[in-house]
């Protein structure tokens, strides 16, 4: 196979962005596609070698994946080797766990679905994920145990239906990923079967440049890169991906393989050597760039600044110098390195990762590690040790609906009737036991229903979100349940601003939630007014919860929680490095705390909708003020040893505890319990 130093320059357009985007540059809000034209160009490249290899009569799918092993695995491994260490140093038990579990599923190059699988409510956050790049590779790999198998088999009815028979499962595999993104979206980002059609792009075009070479049109190559410039700059996190938009980047990655011979721009501009240079570390410097992110968000108190965040990036590219210059080059080296060395050296790494991942998880991250009294501290915030959370109940949802709704969701339900009915997201699964065990206390039928990402409002939807996410048919259910069951009070809990503003919690102190943006907007069909095709989406919200809320406010008595504080770190890590990296004498001694008038800012606009509407109906319960000191303008986010939140919005079933004794209080006091 002839060598294209373009192809090498085409990898550096690749792996910066990627980098930049990862960094949080919003410049290079789309940076993402360089993931998928790497795809196209592993697709072309793997494809022609076996070609060449099948017609010449020399393919041997042992000397492949030998290939193939001595490319990918060494670095990997070197990678994968480096952050145990810091993993031990730095990670929680619970982050521990989810390390250990990505170590065994890289190990068994399924990284992907672990991250698919992964991506539920309470997983820990993507950005502190120092291996969830690997889901490509994983990606990659499954198409390298597959596609050689393939062709191999199917090269006996003739080359010309082989690339047919291609092209038509690039087809129907691009097809499914439109309909995956609107169906099931995580899926769609990360599993084979909805990106294959980026690698058998490449495999497309292999087909002819084997058979008619390289072709100059200075035009053609131009606009393939422009394409791919392009998506870099114009797409974002909102942008469904993959999807026909994934059309550009890889149709401008195509165009170049075909038409960027080296006398055009294109071709030349790719050709240069700092191109060149930056695609021949590319894949150590993609390898590196993720641990090196997520191990700063780790270990530092304060979200990265940009300029650490651009070092960092420049300092994976001098760390994937090194791993090429002295580990992926000499295992490249047949001298140096025999194939019988590489598979044994393959099965004892591989081997060894997946049963110290293995021993890690059942382990649960080795708390160990750190004293007794810390690790409960701990234990008391994870979700994953709570036993009494509604949606261990199957009071919390996040996909369909069921039919019906569980009876297990309420308390003292005597001949299906209900006086009181909770309604809200994950704010209100937060401390949903805990106010269901106050009425069940008091003899009072209630029942808490909530919903992920959802505000309790009806008439919305999240834009771009798939078909999985029910919001708006979850409030046509949970009114209908209020009509039909004697239902006297609703109690509303929910992150309203969010919602209302669409972006995530900034704490202005250096704590910044991690997460897009979660903007709800109204159902098309929906009325607002006259002149609301003049609103913005933020006008149209607001406008659409003081209309939802005066309607509730006059069919039963309604009670809103005002929003609960966020605090833009993550209470338990945010609680753990000043316990581990500060001088607090003891963890009684260590405060969490956040500005209150940041917080009263974020809810303004909330607060004045509820201040709009007269009604003696409405009450609003300050569950901010059992945290929050008006005298010291701060918030806490724990007391002494207890922390208030599991993570950095959800209440922890202590401080769950605390709201439901003070609002019962309220409760009786506003409805005047008989």
């Amino acid at each position: 196979m002839k060598y294209r130093a373009e192809i090498d320059g085409l990898r550096a357009l690749a792996v910066v962005p990627v980098i930049l985007f990862h960094a949080g540059f919003e410049l290079f809000s789309g940076g993402f596609v360089g993931v998928d034209v790497f795809f196209v160009i592993s697709g072309y490249l793997i494809t022609t070698i076996l070609i060449e290899d099948i017609e010449n009569k020399r393919f041997s799918i042992v000397n492949f994946y030998e290939r193939r092993a001595r490319r990918i695995l060494p670095a990997l491994f070197f990678v994968m080797l480096v952050c145990i260490p810091f993993a031990w140093m730095w990670m929680l038990p619970i982050q521990m766990t989810d390390f250990s579990q990505s170590l065994v599923a890289v190990g068994l190059f399924a990284s992907n679905v672990l991250f698919w699988l992964e991506s539920d409510y309470f997983a820990a956050a993507s950005e502190e994920k120092p291996l969830l790049h690997t889901w490509s590779l994983a990606v990659e790999e499954q198409y390298y145990v597959i596609f050689p198998i393939f062709l191999l088999i199917a090269w006996r009815f003739g080359r010309n239906r082989v690339f047919w028979v291609i092209v038509s499962m690039a087809v129907i595999s691009l097809l499914f990923s439109e309909w995956g993104w609107r169906n099931k979206a995580t899926a769609n980002f990360y599993l084979a079967p909805t990106r294959a059609w980026e690698l058998l792009s490449g495999s497309i075009v292999a087909f002819y440049v084997q058979k008619h070479g390289v072709q100059k049109n200075n035009f053609l190559s131009s606009v393939g890169f422009v394409a791919i410039i392009f998506s870099i700059f114009a797409y974002d996190e909102s942008t469904p991906f993959p999807s026909l938009y994934a059309l550009v980047p890889v149709l401008g990655v195509l165009l170049l393989i075909l038409y960027a011979e080296n006398k055009t721009f294109a071709g030349r501009l790719l050709s240069n050597q700092v191109f060149v240079g930056v695609g021949l570390i590319s894949y150590s410097a993609y390898l590196w760039h993720q641990p090196l992110f997520a191990f700063a968000r780790i270990r530092m108190l304060e979200h990265p600044s940009e300029m650490i965040m651009l070092i960092l990036s420049l300092l994976s590219l001098m760390l994937a110098y090194i791993s090429w210059r002295y580990v992926e080059a000499p295992f490249r080296n047949k001298s140096l390195v025999s194939k019988r060395k590489v598979f044994f050296l393959s099965i004892i790494s591989l081997s060894s990762f997946i049963t110290f991942g293995l021993f890690g998880y059942y382990n649960q991250g080795f708390p160990n590690r750190f004293p007794d009294s810390f690790v409960k501290t701990l234990n008391d915030v994870d979700p994953r040790n709570r036993t009494q959370r509604l949606i261990g109940i199957g009071c919390h949802f996040s996909g369909n609906l069921p039919r019906p709704l569980p009876s297990a969701c309420g308390v003292n339900n005597w001949k299906n009737q209900t006086e009181v009915l909770l309604l809200g997201d994950s704010h209100l699964d937060a401390i949903g036991y805990q106010l269901l065990d106050r009425f069940k206390a008091k003899n009072i039928s209630a029942y808490a229903l909530s919903y992920n990402s959802c505000a309790p409002i009806g008439g919305l939807y999240r834009p771009n979100a798939d078909s999985t996410f029910q919001c708006s048919e979850y409030n046509k259910v949970v009114r209908k349940f209020a009509e039909t069951h004697g239902v006297k009070t609703i109690v509303l809990v929910a992150r309203f601003p969010l919602y209302l503003l669409g972006e995530r919690y900034n704490n202005g102190e250096g704590g910044i939630e991690n997460g897009g943006s979660l903007p709800l907007d109204i159902i098309k069909n929906v009325k607002l007014q006259e002149h609301d095709v003049e609103l913005s989406r933020e006008e149209r919200v607001a406008e659409r919860y003081r209309t939802e809320i005066q309607q509730l406010a006059r069919d039963f008595n309604v009670i809103i929680f005002s929003p609960t504080p966020e605090v833009g770190w993550d209470v338990p890590s945010y609680y753990s490095k000043l316990t581990r990296f500060t001088n607090y004498p003891t963890l009684n001694d260590v405060v969490v705390s956040h500005s209150l008038d940041n917080y009263l800012k974020r809810t303004h606009q909330f607060t004045n909708i509820l201040s709009s509407i007269e009604s003696d109906k409405l009450h609003v319960y300050e569950v901010h003020k059992l945290f929050c000191d008006y005298k010291s303008r701060r918030c806490l986010a724990n007391f002494g040893g207890n922390l208030l939140y599991r993570d950095d919005d959800h209440l922890s079933p202590y401080a769950a505890n605390i709201v439901s004794e003070d609002f019962f209080e309220f409760y009786e006091k506003q409805m005047l319990i008989r």
